[in-house]
């Protein structure tokens, strides 16, 4: 509900500059149209859109830039099995950003997306995950592979 209330917004705020007649106001229709095609896709449960939105967040490309709702939308696409989403939030995890530091969630959302993605980002995933187990005890490991195995996705209703 909130996020239409963001998107109302935007829209609201383009349609006014537009109506100045800038060629700013023109630009920022554009993308605020994009933007809410890709909210209303991301709160009916679409994964990529929610690690499009949440990438949005992350950076402040589009958004203004919230680690929190960054990782808010990471974990509904992570939740759900997509692997971008899972890596983006076992980064989150592994800086600190939008969340406490945790190195053995990091470590499950790493590899479950090393897990899951297919062969171009298999690689890349992989040696981030391992890069964080430089930093981590093998308790630590061992307790976020358990996890990882453990893990189940939850799809969300989309169509």
């Amino acid at each position: 509900m909130g996020m239409q209330r963001a998107a109302i917004v935007f829209v609201a705020i383009g349609l006014a500059l537009a109506s100045v007649g800038t060629v700013q106001g023109a630009e920022i229709v554009k993308t605020v149209g994009v933007s809410v095609a890709l909210f209303r896709a991301a709160e009916l449960g679409d994964p990529r859109a929610q690690t499009a939105v949440g990438f949005m967040y992350e950076t402040g490309r589009g958004l203004p830039q919230d680690y929190m709702l960054a990782v808010s939308w990471y974990r509904r696409a992570a939740e759900q099995g997509y692997p971008r989403a899972q890596h983006l939030l076992g980064l989150m995890y592994d800086k600190g950003q939008g969340v406490a530091e945790d190195y053995v969630v990091a470590h499950k959302w790493l590899n479950l997306a090393a897990a899951g993605a297919g062969r171009r980002d298999r690689e890349f995933y992989v040696r981030m995950r391992d890069a964080l187990a430089y930093k981590m005890t093998v308790a630590q490991i061992t307790e976020a592979q358990w996890r990882a195995r453990h893990w189940r996705p939850v799809p969300e209703r989309y169509q």
